[in-house]
This record gives structure tokens, sequence and C-alpha cells, in this order.
């Protein structure tokens, strides 16, 4: 099992590095595709499988573990008691965050986790789950909301091939007020936690290689700031005539400005196919709105643990925890971006459409979202990483007519800040917090908006 383990992570890491290389521009699909469901695939290979086929993909799986009370008082095992995972050895897995019932409900206490890295068998210290992820999701009145399959969830973290784990959640400490025969006095209580907590431990498997076509060279920014030579496939022709017909007008290729004023060269994007989308997770068909007016800028909280070869196998398991542990349609985001600036498609539909995402409660109608890979509440965003969020802001948005250094109207779906019905004005170029009480995407990133709203503007040409 160890050396399986082993060639898996080996073919994880090596069809990563080709999957971010492979920066394609994503055809624009048909409105009315549909994704077959074909029958479920094994959670796992055989070593003969992998030794005659080293590079075919391996399928993904996710390992549900019930979450059980921590403490061997019974008077105390109720919902306020700390809750968890006692440590223990499981498959593979990569990704992992916490799941329970109600959608509605918010998780008010501590999530810790320790896993044991499946190569050195070592323990990590104990790490900090973001809780707070009812921000994220579908609008109330959507139907991918209304489903009855979608779940209350964590922020999910990346912590790297990984064999063992040990959880543990525990209540936030409060207080309450009793009235009493002699008075108001206040005593010491905890908050109950969500029913149905579950740990979700998500195994991203690997992606198949990417197809050969015409390169191009370019420049990308790696982590450390420097450069490096990176092989792009070219734009087809069956590509540009299909961007064409489904925006006259849009531009051809990066650099390439097209005779409309104010839209921004179009930026390389990974397409899902490149990140290596298992499209039979998703349910079939797409979802629009009118038009794309704003775009909020979020960060996914997944830790920063990861390399730029890992993006693809990041996003896999974002879009199976999305998909699979939380309920939604598909992966909640429009475009990712990793820490190298490296620009990825999200949600199926088309990148050049107005595809309904699951990003912005309350706001996701005519609006997309765009999710830094990482956590950016203390750390600072890469500059590559917000030139690309600035790259495809000018390019985006311009199709619509979208200023980024402008103010436009949403009218809100129901949220914490708006009411259901009130039209909102927000920046063209917003963060999550604009229009939902949230750290999302994180005090540094939010910090660096400003900027790139100058510079998607003078991309556009303003």
């Amino acid at each position: 099992m160890h050396s399986i383990s082993a060639m898996r992570g080996l073919l994880a890491t090596s069809i990563g590095v080709t999957c971010a290389a492979s920066l394609a521009l994503p055809l624009t699909p048909s409105a009315t595709a549909v994704t077959a469901r074909p029958a479920p695939t094994a959670e796992t290979a055989t070593a003969a499988a992998l030794a005659t086929s080293p590079a075919a993909p391996l399928p993904g799986s996710t390992q549900s573990l019930p979450l059980t009370p921590l403490t061997r008082d019974r008077a105390r095992a109720g919902a306020g008691a700390e809750q968890g995972v006692t440590r223990r050895d499981v498959r593979p897995f990569s990704l992992l965050g916490i799941v329970w019932d109600d959608p509605d409900a918010e998780l008010d206490g501590r999530v810790q986790v320790r896993t044991r890295d499946a190569k050195t068998r070592a323990w990590s210290g104990w790490r900090d789950v973001e809780t707070h992820n009812a921000d994220h999701g579908a609008d109330p009145d959507a139907a991918e909301r209304s489903s009855g399959r979608v779940r209350g969830a964590t922020a999910p973290l990346w912590v790297g091939d990984s064999d063992g784990v040990e959880l543990r959640v525990r209540p936030a400490a409060g207080h309450r007020t009793e009235d009493t025969a002699r008075g108001v006095r206040t005593a010491a209580s905890v908050a109950p936690l969500p029913a149905g907590l579950s740990l979700e431990l998500v195994d991203p498997g690997t992606a198949a290689p990417a197809p050969a076509t015409r390169m191009l060279t370019t420049r990308a920014a790696t982590a450390s700031g420097t450069s490096a030579a990176t092989e792009i496939p070219a734009l087809s022709r069956e590509a540009t005539e299909r961007d064409l017909l489904a925006h006259p007008g849009a531009p051809l290729s990066p650099g390439q400005r097209a005779a409309k004023p104010y839209i921004g060269p179009r930026p390389n994007i990974v397409t899902r196919r490149g990140w290596g989308a298992d499209e039979s997770l998703r349910e079939s068909g797409f979802r629009y709105t009118t038009t794309v007016k704003a775009a909020f800028v979020h960060h996914t909280a997944s830790g920063n643990n990861y390399t730029c070869a890992q993006a693809p196998s990041v996003i896999r398991g974002i879009y199976r925890y999305h998909v699979k542990s939380l309920g939604w349609r598909d992966i909640g985001y429009n475009f990712l971006v990793d820490k190298c600036g490296t620009l990825y498609e999200g949600r199926a539909g088309g990148v050049t459409k107005a595809v309904m995402g699951a990003h912005t409660l309350g706001f996701n109608s005519n609006s997309m979202g765009i999710a830094a890979i990482g956590t950016y509440t203390s750390t600072k965003p890469s500059a590559a990483t917000v030139k690309a969020i600035a790259s495809l802001t000018a390019w985006k948005l311009g199709l619509f007519g979208g200023n980024p250094k402008g103010k436009t109207y949403l009218k809100s779906g129901g949220g914490n800040l708006y009411a259901k019905g009130k039209n909102v004005r927000l920046n063209v170029i917003s963060g999550h917090r604009d229009g939902f009480a949230t750290e999302c995407p994180g005090r540094q990133l939010y910090g660096k908006l400003a900027s790139a709203r100058t510079t998607a503007a003078r991309y556009q040409g303003r």
C-alpha cells in the first residue's frame, strides 16, 4: 500500500506539472450540452494497472468519518461537547474539510487537525481549519440551493499526500443569562455544535495527460517572484471561430487587441480538461445569468502549503469537495488563480459566457467569482496573483462593457448584509466581504484590490 501511495504521489507531481503548464484557451461549450454520467469508477487503482499504464489518470475518492464525542463523561457528551476523530490510519488523501446537515447552521468553535505524511510517516502539528464557509454557495432561491443535498461546511484545507488523521472540534465558550427569583445571573455556556458533523477526506486523483498541440512559449512568474519559460497551447482556429460567434469583437489571443474598445487582451486560462476535471461528478447542463456586471474576489482559505505544480490537484480536490461533500452542482468559483499567477477555468459553461456560480451568497446573479488559491489573511498575495486577477477582469468584464474602476448595482438575493431584493451599489471589482459579512478574501488580498482595479483599467486602455 505504501509503495502504491508513493507511486500515486509521483504521478500526481509529474502530471500536475504537465497540467500547470497547459494554459489552454478553452472552447465555448454549447448551452444545450449535457454531461453523461458513466458508471462509478473504482476508489483505488491496482498495482498492476499502475505498472502497465503509468500515465493513466487515477480516480479520486472521498472518505467520510463521522465525528464522535471526545469526552468520557456521558453527562457532558451532548451537542456542546468536544467532538472529533481519534488518531487513525486512513486511505490516502490530500484535502479535508468538515460538513454538517444544515447549510444555514454555523459551526461556532475551533477546528484543529493533524495529519500524517504518507511518505515520511511524520505527523504534523495541529492546524486550524477555517470554519466560516456559509458565505459561499448558491443564492437562497436557486435550484442548486434548494436541491435538498446541500450541507454546511468549513473551508477545505490542503494538507498534501497523507494517510493518517486526528481531529478535534471545540465549541466556542460563551455566556447565558438566566432569570431567577432573586434577579438575573450570568452563567458560562458553550454553543452547541451543528448536527451531523463529518470529516471529509478527499483524494483528488490524477489527471490525464494533456493532448499534444501546437505550442507557444511565454514567461510565467514563480512563487519566488522570478520568471520561467512555460509552454502553452496556441489558440486553435476552431476555438477562435467559436469565441467570435459567442462574442463578436472579443480579443482573439493574449496581446492582440480587438476593434471593440475597452476589452483587455484575453489571458491564458487552463481549461477544465487541463486541470483534470472529472465531468461525471457535476450535474449535467449549465446555468446562465443575463450579464456579468461585477467580479467578486475570494480566497479559498485552503492554506498556502502547496506548490504551483500541485495547483491542479488542489482544484480537483476543491471541486470534489464542493460537489460530493457540500452537494453543489459544480465547483463554486467561475475562475481560480494560483500563487504563480496561473488562471484556471472553474464552473463549467464557457469562459466567455455569464455562467451562474455559487461563490457569493446573495450576489451570484450577473457576477463572476474569482478565487485565489490560498489563505491571505496575514500572508500577502504574490504580484503575479494580483496581476492575473487584473488581466482576467480586464478581459471578461470588458466583454460585457464593465469598467474595472467603476461602480455598478446588483440586486441582493438575500444574505447577512443586505435584505433580499435590495439594489446594492458595489465596485465592479469587489471583495467577497463587500457583499457578505465575512473575512474573505482575507485582509491582505482585499488590500490589493485597488491596485487590481487600476491595472485592469489600464489593460482595457482606459
